[in-house]
């Protein structure tokens, strides 16, 4: 775990709210001088506790009007085809997030398409040709309340 003190604290909350502001932005709104937040900037780039820079885009507005969840059960959970349904998966770019769960599935799927007929396409002949999936379950967002990817961030105590 990396200890981040206040400082590293403040920048990280500031550049999760606009990853846009340029050091001299974020040393005025932390009164601190422009070396040292430089400095403690690329550290924290440097450490990997910022692991990239990336805008937000709102899928409605660009046709991604369909949000769903989709559960998947492998038939089989050795290493082996563990790994081949991870490589099909990382390739798949309607899934825009993936997770190793635990209970009833195996894996939870967060898919945005354009509407229901392209998520069908997706379902069946994306995930349908895998040849290790056991069983799905689809889950469709009827409304998004909160959407947001910001960690609070506390100082780490030492």
């Amino acid at each position: 775990m990396y200890n981040l003190d206040e400082t590293d604290a403040k920048i990280l909350h500031l550049l999760q709210q606009d990853a846009t502001l340029k050091t001299r932005e974020l040393s005025e709104k932390l009164n601190l001088s422009y070396t040292p937040v430089y400095e403690r900037v690329r550290r924290l780039e440097k450490e990997g506790v910022i692991k990239k820079y990336v805008a937000l885009v709102d899928r409605e507005k660009v046709g991604k009007k369909l949000m769903a969840f989709c559960n998947i059960a492998l038939k089989e959970h050795s290493k082996v085809m563990g790994e081949k349904f991870v490589k099909a998966v990382m390739a798949m770019p309607e899934v825009t997030e993936c997770f190793n769960i635990s209970g009833d599935y195996d894996f939870l799927l967060k898919v945005i398409v354009d509407d229901m007929s392209q998520y069908q396409q997706f379902l069946m002949q994306k995930l349908g040709s895998l040849e290790n999936i056991g069983s799905t379950h689809s889950l469709f967002v009827m409304g998004e309340i909160k959407n947001s990817y910001a960690l609070e961030m506390l100082a780490t105590k030492k």
